[in-house]
């Protein structure tokens, strides 16, 4: 694996819900590192999310990320606040970095209070760890119904010097834009300005993490945030370089997104839901969002039923302006429906093999304007319903 280079991972097991495992992790910039973010858009941000938002609004530089499991620190009131902080004042002692240069995530169960006397005892553990485990241990302390740890990894060059990135992220159930609820860290060792910086984040997790579905819930922990330490020596300066290294941070999110929905509590399924045809992109998009969270088409990808109606039928309810008879959907590339009607043929025969794959791509155009939109959906199954029943057990 291809770290960028300047930073070390950390992660140890401090029994925040389950004894023996990983659920404390930290990564720590050798240097001082540009920042960016982005959050949660639901009312109810989570203690560390106010605390990220807080601390990033002034643009100064960060040290690291400091990640926990287990307990989301969300709805926690004013003691969450400084819970939070004194989090971070314990892990900045042990990781030797000042606590306002820590940014810090949390997932896991809404309304718990910290319990403080497991994060003092976690700290020397947590950071005799630091630079003797790498990315994989750290994103398998972020996992909460995750059944895999999700990395994703990149690098370019520029003038022979070599520019890499990496990131880490969880994300299975309670997953809808704006945004997944999802916790996700990138690294990275280029130079780039922070206003920069923060608008590459914003846009590629808008192209990206915002366009995945699994229940239609947005939590209240979510969060996107980026390090960038300049230790590779390179600095992005030129509107080439920023073009190049934009293209690399899409390609991590790209990867992250669609491991988040692979890994859908339950999932078996992946639908690419492409809208094109719209008369804007809020359109395309209010299509593709109907469709990827009606729970009778994920429901249907989950049996592999061929069901297409049920598609057309959320396009017709999704709000988005356009003429009915003007829709056709193809499935897997087989046309199935336009000018109102079903194609002739025998559609269950022809779209059984499609059905029965784990990727499947619906495009539903919807007349002759520009707009577009995409998202990942999951199917939704029998056992996500037992992970979430069971969820506090």
């Amino acid at each position: 694996m291809h770290i960028p280079k300047g930073y070390r991972f950390a992660a140890t097991k401090a029994s925040f819900k389950y004894e023996g495992k990983l659920d404390l992790g930290a990564i720590v910039s050798d240097t001082p590192a540009i920042a960016a973010g982005v959050f949660t858009t639901n009312k109810f941000k989570a203690a560390p999310v106010l605390q990220c938002q807080e601390m990033l609004a002034d643009g100064r530089k960060m040290s690291g990320f400091l990640m926990n499991s287990g307990q989301a620190n969300a709805c926690t009131g004013d003691q969450g606040r400084a819970n939070c902080r004194e989090t971070l004042n314990l892990a900045a002692k042990a990781l030797g970095v000042p606590a306002d240069e820590l940014l810090p995530a949390s997932t896991g169960v809404i309304g718990a209070q910290f319990d403080l006397a497991k994060w003092e005892a976690a700290m020397p553990a947590l950071a005799s760890s630091l630079g003797e485990v790498g990315p994989e241990e750290t994103a398998k302390a972020i996992m909460t119904t995750d059944t895999v740890h999700k990395i994703a990894e990149t690098s370019f060059e520029i003038d022979g010097n070599e520019v890499r990135l990496l990131g880490i992220c969880k994300g299975a159930g309670m997953i809808s834009p704006n945004m997944a609820t999802m916790l996700s860290f990138i690294v990275c060792d280029a130079d780039i300005s922070t206003e920069a910086w923060q608008t590459m984040l914003t846009d590629c997790v808008n192209l990206t993490i915002n366009r995945v579905t699994v229940d239609g819930d947005t939590s209240t922990n979510d969060c996107v945030m980026a390090l960038a330490n300049g230790a590779s020596g390179v600095a992005i300066e030129t509107e080439e370089e920023y073009i190049l290294l934009r293209k690399h941070l899409l390609t991590i999110l790209e990867d992250l997104a669609y491991k988040i929905v692979m890994d859908a509590e339950g999932g078996t399924k992946v639908a690419f839901i492409q809208v094109s045809g719209a008369k804007t992109d809020h359109d395309a998009e209010l299509v593709a969002r109907a469709v990827g969270n009606s729970p009778l088409v994920k429901t249907a990808l989950f049996g592999s039923d061929p069901n297409w109606g049920r598609i057309v039928c959320a396009a017709g309810y999704s709000g988005a302006n356009f003429n009915a008879e003007d829709l056709v959907l193809k499935i897997g590339g087989i046309l199935v429906f336009r000018n109102g009607t079903p194609e002739p043929g025998d559609m269950d025969d022809l779209l059984a093999p499609i059905m029965a794959e784990r990727d499947i791509v619906i495009h539903l155009d919807i007349g002759e304007g520009s707009g577009s939109s995409m998202l990942l959906a999951s199917d939704l199954t029998k056992e996500y319903v037992a992970i979430n029943a069971d969820y506090r057990s």
